[in-house]
């Protein structure tokens, strides 16, 4: 029995992991990134969430100079800009699936149960996925691009800050670690 228990809690971790979302990132693997030391913005130009946008644009400049980047509107060594999509999706089922086991005195057990949620209230939530693009000023190139996405039911400040944890956790992946 004592053999199971490594076996269960691996998989619970393993089920656990598999729930996650992070952040994904793709770069120029021969790209010299250390040699950034500033950056601009390029605007988007035409949306139908103009606060989105802004939110977004703020939240990237504010990210970068927390970083230690400088912002200069000429002559940077890299340009940033971004993309985001809103989707309507489905919420979870609310199905779960749980996975124990336990000792009590000299004997041991494994127990699986099974929670079903009630929904309340509407069936489908709005995920936003936010795009960030580095770019290489002198031939236009990418070289860096990160996404992430989050979930929200209103606007406000809710949706402020999962736009500013999200920019935040995208840019946490830059500059890449090699």
């Amino acid at each position: 029995m004592a053999a199971c228990k490594p076996i269960l809690l691996l998989c619970g971790l393993l089920l656990l992991a598999s729930c996650a979302t992070k952040p994904k990132q793709d770069y120029d693997v021969n790209y010299d990134f250390s040699v950034l030391k500033t950056f601009s913005q390029l605007t988007v130009k035409q949306t139908d969430d103009p606060l989105t946008a802004d939110r977004i644009n703020d939240d990237i400049k504010q990210t970068l100079l927390n970083q230690g980047y400088l912002f200069s509107a000429s002559n940077a060594d890299f340009v940033v800009n971004y993309a985001f999509i809103t989707e309507n999706k489905e919420k979870d089922s609310g199905l779960s699936i749980g996975l124990g086991s336990g000792t009590w005195g000299s004997s041991g057990g494994i127990s699986l149960g099974t929670s079903i949620g009630i929904p309340l209230g509407s069936n489908t939530a709005k995920t936003q996925t936010i795009q960030i693009d580095i770019i290489d000023p002198a031939d236009k190139r990418l070289i860096w691009r990160g996404n992430g996405q989050y979930h929200f039911d209103q606007g406000g400040e809710v949706k402020a800050q999962g736009i500013n944890q999200t920019v935040a956790a995208i840019l946490a992946q830059f500059p890449p670690k090699k």
